[in-house]
């Protein structure tokens, strides 16, 4: 099977030039060459937010003359500097999508997949080098920039007075959905489809994923998602603010106005005067911010939206990965140290959270740290998303479960029993794919999970000539897809651990929500 991107680079080599040259809504685009595909990498897709346009709606780009060429990527967004990311790397004007496309015309009408990058809502960049082996399948990859940290999350009073529909915080959020919208005005000549957009991402743009599905801004933007590593259904009291206050908005202008008294500035005005890297860069010294329920872009609580059946209702992808906790836990972590956090976390339920991850030992404690990170963060809101959707919704909804055994991890902890978290990226990217000698399992695993990713961005429906039958979800039978020397169908996994923490945030919710509802 490995085989097969060289046979499609060969064919679609003899098949002619891609687009090179083409046009959108503000002027004449000139890609680069890469291999058989047209690439784009730096687009306008809308007004740099900078000055007064700092922690307000995007708005649209402006027009340019004669030819863009979109040779370079854009700069990433503001963000804590570390190697190999200094701050003349980083702009408030950021606003920019890349696109590759195998099509040779635009009238080809291909698939097209919108990659939303991870990094906590804090860093990462859209640039990559996905469409080097997706887009080959034959989908045009559209990979988008988002502002993050404060300069995308900040919530604070007088921007929700500034707004005429009363809200502030999520401009990250709105940046999504405004080049989405593009995307839907301008990918066809690129050779796409707007019919057919499938969104998918990793950590927190699976997270956005989620919040998409859920927002009705997002409605008619994409009729396909696909979730690695992230879904949000936890209880919103419980998503990570640096200040441990609620996210509805209310929680989140108070954390604004705290990170405006942390910077000693007397309002928003002021704040707009900073320099970006003073509001996002290492040295700022608060960091955390998260989405909020602003009653605008997200309307309440995605577990109670999806349960009253309110949600963008496409068809979706939801995978996690076997030991996602093993990038989070500290190396160092001492057992007497983690019964103390298990208590602070689960209070009453500390009991039972310490048989099912217990941590009697140095080690015990590491492994049982990793777990319950990756059962709160990333395995139980996946599970609610797959078994909500298949209660509440009308499109199916497909389980994955990432395990492949490898030596190679973006977690470099000798006690990793599987697949860390953010490691699903190298089976994308083409990591393992170029070198099938060296990995052979995971190669034949990439190989794999590429060709149900593509199907499903062609079809709505992962299956297809020569992969393993995958059934959409059904909790009480084996339709979840495992990765690990292969594809086989498995039952739910790790369900005692889920069980436990589907019970926790039930208790939570009864806790927060005074209506009744759970």
């Amino acid at each position: 099977m490995i085989l097969t991107v060289c046979a499609l680079m060969m064919a679609a080599d003899a098949m002619g030039q891609p687009l090179l040259k083409t046009h959108v809504e503000t002027g004449v685009l000139e890609g680069i060459l890469d291999g058989p595909l047209a690439v784009y990498k730096a687009i306008p897709y809308a007004a740099p937010p900078v000055g007064d346009l700092r922690w307000r709606e995007p708005q649209p780009a402006k027009p340019w003359e004669g030819v863009l060429k979109a040779e370079d990527f854009g700069p990433l967004p503001p963000q804590p500097t570390r190697q190999g990311r200094t701050a003349d790397m980083m702009s408030e004007d950021c606003l920019y999508l890349g696109i590759a496309t195998p099509a040779k015309s635009v009238n080809d009408r291909l698939p097209v997949m919108v990659w939303i990058h991870g990094g906590g809502f804090q860093t990462e960049h859209y640039g990559g080098d996905l469409w080097k082996h997706l887009a080959l399948r034959g989908v045009v990859i559209v990979s988008i920039e988002y502002r993050t940290g404060a300069l995308g999350f900040l919530a604070h009073p007088e921007l929700t007075k500034e707004s005429k529909d009363g809200h502030s915080g999520n401009y990250g959020l709105l940046d999504q959905i405004f080049a989405l919208k593009w995307v839907q005005r301008n990918i066809a000549n690129f050779g796409g489809d707007p019919s057919k957009v499938t969104i998918f991402g990793e950590s927190a743009g699976a997270i956005s994923c989620s919040l998409l599905c859920g927002s009705p801004l997002a409605k008619g933007l994409f009729r396909a998602c696909i979730s690695q590593s992230g879904g949000s259904f936890a209880p919103w009291s419980d998503q990570p603010r640096t200040l441990g206050v609620d996210a509805s908005q209310k929680g989140a202008e108070q954390q604004g106005l705290a990170f405006q008294k942390h910077l000693k500035k007397k309002n928003i005005k002021q704040m707009r005067k900073m320099d970006a890297m003073e509001l996002c860069g290492g040295d700022v010294g608060f960091s955390g911010f998260w989405p909020c329920v602003d009653g605008y872009v997200i309307t309440d609580d995605q577990y109670r939206l999806y349960q009253r059946g309110e949600y963008n209702d496409v068809p979706v992808i939801v995978m996690t990965n076997s030991d996602e906790g093993a990038l989070f836990s500290p190396p160092n972590i001492k057992a007497e140290n983690y019964q103390k956090q298990v208590q602070n976390m689960f209070g009453d339920m500390a009991d039972e959270a310490l048989k099912v991850y217990p941590g009697n030992t140095d080690d015990e404690a590491w492994h049982g740290n990793g777990d319950a990170f990756r059962d709160l963060g990333f395995a139980w809101p996946s599970y609610a998303w797959v078994s909500l959707q298949t209660k509440t919704g009308k499109s199916p909804a497909y389980a994955a479960f990432l395990a492949q055994p490898s030596t190679m991890s973006f977690s470099q902890d000798k006690r990793r029993r599987g697949v860390a978290h953010a490691d699903d990226i190298l089976y994308l990217n083409g990591h393992f794919l170029t070198q099938p000698d060296k990995y052979p399992a995971e190669a034949a695993v990439a190989e794999i999970i590429q060709q149900y990713w593509v199907n499903f961005a062609k079809t709505c429906n992962p299956n297809g000539k020569g992969l393993p039958y995958w059934p959409s979800f059904d909790e009480t039978k084996p339709t979840t897809m495992q990765f690990s020397n292969g594809a086989s169908l498995i039952m739910v996994p790790n369900r005692e651990q889920l069980n436990f923490i589907d019970r926790f945030y039930k208790a939570k919710r009864k806790e927060l929500y005074r209506d009744g509802s759970q």
